[in-house]
């Protein structure tokens, strides 16, 4: 894999740049949950003899949008900016990486942030639900943890820590995604400092065997409740993964999905329904979510099982399968639009090792796809639901009553 990649686009007047680091929060270590989102707050916050103010003044000037975000696998820098801004803008971002200021007092600020966005998210039920969920399938491990980290672990990370740690950004592997028409000699600008870093691949961190508890409650003063079942399945690179994304299409994209149609439609059993499955390095999580009213849980609950044991006791029909790759064709035209989209789609291939043309070799294999492949990777993935519940503390004992009797 080459460090620096050119999606050419000859008339764009924009420039889109994506810099990717195998350093997102899978590597914060135990007791820090929450360092390297807070690491990547503080990039942006001056680097090299710019401070806080005059590097934000520098970028806001050429009204460009740049932002650092780490994800659970990656750290990613984001520059949009007019074509013929990138001589400046294109280095400043590079300079982040290689020369971080990481600053005291903005660290402390960046920590005062993110804790006040963590007292707002635990506010939400479907955080709340979640976070029981992750811990369901994950533990302890690399991804048991949201990015944004827990405000215990984010009081004990000390600034001068965090400033060691950003010292060592550029001694990383790392993918610089160009997308627009920048000029060839700051593309080969950009190639000559990239290559100029210590470019160390680590290992990531070990994943710890999923636990035998299987099912979580959290209390919560709702009128309703939320539920999601989950399962810990496969790494992006499976050959099943492809399987995988079909199901999930088939179960929660849409108002036509199948979780859809009959539990909302049919049996008018759900406020909000639908099934996700977030890519990971490692150990990918497909989640079944709902929320319904107290009443009703036991029902929805029962169903949801219902259609777990459909899927994997029966194989869908040639019509749900059709509309499913119907489904997905859609979103990879859709997610491919712009210049931001396309960016963003090869960096991710290119951080996860696939190839470039990974998405057309996906759609290639989708016709050669049958129910009964469906069936048999529904299977071997989706064995051991788990079970995470928020809501009022008398619905939620009579759910894992419910559940208990149902795994057993």
């Amino acid at each position: 894999m080459k460090q620096v990649e050119l999606l050419h686009q000859p008339e764009s007047p924009i420039l889109v740049a994506r810099l990717v680091l195998a350093f997102g929060s899978r590597v914060d270590p135990p007791g820090q949950r929450g360092r390297q989102q807070l690491l990547a707050g503080v990039l942006t916050r001056g680097c090299g003899e710019l401070n806080a103010e005059d590097f934000a003044n520098e970028v806001e000037s050429y009204g460009a949008n740049l932002r650092c975000d780490a994800g659970d696998d990656f750290l990613v820098v984001a520059l949009k900016c007019n074509n013929d801004d990138a001589n400046f803008l294109l280095p400043l971002l590079l300079n982040m990486l290689e020369m971080p200021s990481c600053e005291r007092d903005q660290v402390n600020l960046e920590r005062d942030l993110n804790m006040q966005t963590i007292q707002r998210m635990r506010e939400d039920p479907f955080y709340l639900c979640h976070e029981k969920l992750r811990q369901l399938l994950f533990s302890d491990g690399p991804y048991g943890h949201d990015p944004i980290g827990t405000r215990n672990d984010l009081e004990k990370i000390e600034p001068k820590s965090l400033i060691q740690i950003s010292k060592q950004l550029a001694a990383h592997s790392a993918l610089l995604v160009l997308a627009g028409n920048p000029p060839s000699s700051l593309q080969e600008q950009c190639v000559n400092r990239i290559s100029g870093w210590t470019n160390k691949i680590e290992a990531g961190p070990l994943l710890i065997p999923e636990p035998l508890e299987n099912f979580a409650a959290v209390r919560c003063r709702t009128e309703q409740v939320v539920m999601m079942i989950g399962f810990r399945t496969i790494e992006i690179h499976n050959p099943d993964a492809l399987l995988l994304r079909i199901l999930q299409v088939h179960l929660g994209v849409g108002m036509s999905c199948r979780l859809f149609q009959v539990m909302r439609e049919e049996l008018g059993l759900a406020y909000d329904i639908g099934a996700e499955l977030i890519t990971r390095s490692s150990d990918s999580p497909m989640i079944w979510h709902l929320s319904c009213g107290i009443d009703r849980a036991p029902e929805a609950l029962n169903a949801f099982l219902g259609e777990w044991r459909r899927l994997i006791e029966q194989p869908i029909s040639a019509a749900e399968l059709n509309l499913a790759v119907a489904k997905i064709k859609g979103q990879e035209a859709l997610s491919c639009e712009t210049l931001s989209q396309r960016a963003d789609r090869l960096a991710a291939l290119l951080s996860y090792g696939l190839p470039k043309n990974h998405s057309e070799l996906c759609l290639k294999k989708l016709p050669h796809i049958s129910p009964a492949e469906l069936q048999q990777a529904a299977k071997r993935l989706l064995q051991k639901p788990n079970l995470s519940v928020c809501g009022p503390a008398a619905a939620l004992n009579d759910l894992k009553h419910q559940w208990q009797v149902a795994m057993s």
